[in-house]
């Protein structure tokens, strides 16, 4: 059987076929970055402290009714407590002055009985104002994220395997409509758990759009075209979506207005069923091969180049039998080799490594010193270097060292930042930044990675497996800087080891620089690697042997 993109290659790498699919594509993804971080500013916590109701108080009083408390070196009003307000009304009444008659340590406090009152200074509202999830229920703002990191995660493990099953347009059609729908849902959200629910079935859709969206031109474009869609295309729109974010925040300051905004592009890809085919190689990989000759038989019109007779000829001949070998591979059939498995393995510590060092940044940016729009937006503007930076190491570097080198440059920044003093936070941030470019640069890389590396059968489970697993790391991120409260570098110290276990794991995967895209199980297992010291040559020859007995 003929490589598949040999077959195809009378199209041309960039004809109106290609592009139409390319701009198409990668549009579709701008959604997916103003959606999946735009949790950064609709669960952020404003400056808040409890409500006090009219009462009958002196002024002096009023200004020291709220306890105040030092955190970092600065004086802070109390979020969660207050003065008893029966004895504060007493003292008032009978003309005791705080501080002279009374001393304020000596008085009982209470919680927030009446509610909170929240500032508006940089939001109107967020869900936190909306529901109250502060103090006793503060553990519920970090949870709505990782909630929705959740589906996210449920998300990458279906799509995956339905795309493999039902093939890649219906799954990114459908995924799109998830996102959209269920993102405009949560304006009308009554409760935090019904909103909750709602953003985890958001989650489902976005990353099932973003990975369908991923595969599907992955497997259309061919050559230098398909690794700039995958590099630079896809990212740099991500990368747009969620540079605009903090704009949209910034003017609009309320979150189900911001919600609102960022739901309604979806609509405007109902029409685009018609524009977007199916991917060719997928339906070749499951013996619908007249269905592929179709479409590029459409594709070579729309190109103005004029089609071979017998396009697909040879599969033609082979179509049975690949239908009978190729139709009932699963995830398991990931860890089914000791070669597979190996490579899944790695795979797997390095997705959950790249995606929890870049949620865990991407989310501590509005946390960090300084104005929290200023700080999203200089966090969204790095990865268009990074991006920049992923596609000139794919088109002329090995895979696995550019990715070991970037995995290299993001914990070292992580390692230095707590070697910055405190009246430096510019440093500080710069250094977090610049960690954020390597794991960005690592982050694009290894999709493109991923997809290199598996077979068409196979290709949308494994990067659905993938950012699966990954998706823990994602889910674990929101409070993984809660962890300064115990030692303030403490999230960078966990980031950067992570990283250097990362990038030495990264040099003992198959390497895929300039190698055509496999189509069987059994090309994959036969890509150059380096051999991991542990593992012996009769271990990993075994089971390809079984493999091909199989086959």
């Amino acid at each position: 059987m003929n490589d598949y993109d040999e077959t195809i290659a009378f199209l041309g790498q960039w004809g109106c076929f290609q592009k139409t699919v390319f701009f198409l594509l990668c549009a579709s993804t701008i959604p997916n970055g103003t959606g999946v971080l735009s949790i950064i500013f609709v669960a952020d916590v404003p400056a808040h402290h409890c409500r006090i109701p009219e009462v009958n108080l002196t002024q002096d009083w009023l200004n020291v009714v709220i306890p105040t408390k030092v955190v970092n070196g600065k004086q802070e009003q109390s979020s969660c407590s207050r003065y008893r307000l029966d004895v504060v009304r007493n003292l008032s009444a009978q003309g005791f002055i705080p501080g002279r008659d009374v001393n304020l340590t000596d008085l009982e406090q209470e919680g927030c009985v009446n509610g909170w009152s929240y500032s508006k200074d940089i939001y109107q509202s967020t869900i936190v104002s909306e529901f109250d999830l502060v103090c006793t229920d503060r553990w519920k703002q970090p949870f709505s994220t990782t909630v929705y990191f959740l589906g996210v995660l449920f998300g990458s493990f279906f799509a995956g395997q339905l795309s493999d099953r039902f093939g890649r347009k219906p799954v990114f059609f459908i995924t799109m409509a998830c996102q959209t729908i269920f993102t405009f849902a949560q304006v009308f959200s009554p409760s935090w758990t019904v909103f909750s629910i709602l953003l985890f079935l958001s989650g489902l859709g976005q990353i099932g759009n973003y990975v369908s969206a991923f595969v599907l031109g992955s497997e259309i474009l061919t050559g230098k075209v398909r690794v700039l869609y995958s590099s630079l295309g896809v990212c740099l729109c991500f990368a747009l979506g969620y540079i605009i974010l903090p704009l949209f925040a910034y003017f609009l300051r309320d979150w189900k207005s911001l919600l609102l905004v960022v739901s309604l592009p979806g609509l405007l890809y109902i029409p685009l069923w018609w524009f977007i085919p199916e991917s060719p190689r997928w339906l070749v990989s499951q013996g619908r091969v007249e269905e592929a000759e179709a479409i590029v038989r459409n594709a070579a019109k729309k190109n103005k180049i004029e089609a071979p007779n017998d396009i697909f000829q040879d599969y033609i001949a082979n179509e049975e039998n690949t239908r009978s070998k190729e139709e009932n591979y699963n995830v398991f059939d990931l860890f089914r080799t000791s070669s597979i498995r190996n490579t899944t393995l790695i795979l797997l510590i390095v997705w959950f490594t790249l995606l929890t060092g870049y949620y865990g940044l991407s989310l501590n940016s509005v946390k960090l010193s300084g104005n929290p729009y200023i700080n999203a937006f200089i966090s969204a503007a790095v990865e268009v270097p990074g991006y920049i930076s992923c596609w000139l190491a794919l088109a002329y570097f090995p895979r696995r060292y550019a990715g070991s080198s970037t995995l290299l440059l993001g914990a070292v920044s992580l390692f230095f930042i707590q070697l910055v003093p405190q009246n430096l936070p510019e440093l500080s941030i710069a250094l977090e930044m610049l960690g954020k470019f390597g794991f960005t640069v690592s982050s694009s890389m290894i999709f493109v990675y991923t997809i290199e590396i598996y077979p068409t059968v196979i290709r949308s489970t494994a990067t659905g497996t993938c950012a699966t697993i990954s998706r823990v790391g994602s889910c674990i991120a929101p409070f993984l800087f809660e962890l300064s409260v115990y030692f303030k570098h403490l999230p960078y110290i966990i980031l950067g080891s992570l990283a250097v276990v990362s990038a030495v794991a990264t040099l003992f995967l198959p390497e895929t620089f300039q190698k055509p895209l496999p189509e069987t199980i059994e090309q994959m297992s036969k890509r150059e690697r380096i051999k991991c010291p542990c593992i012996t040559q009769k271990e990993t020859a075994e089971p390809v042997v079984r493999l091909e007995s199989q086959l």
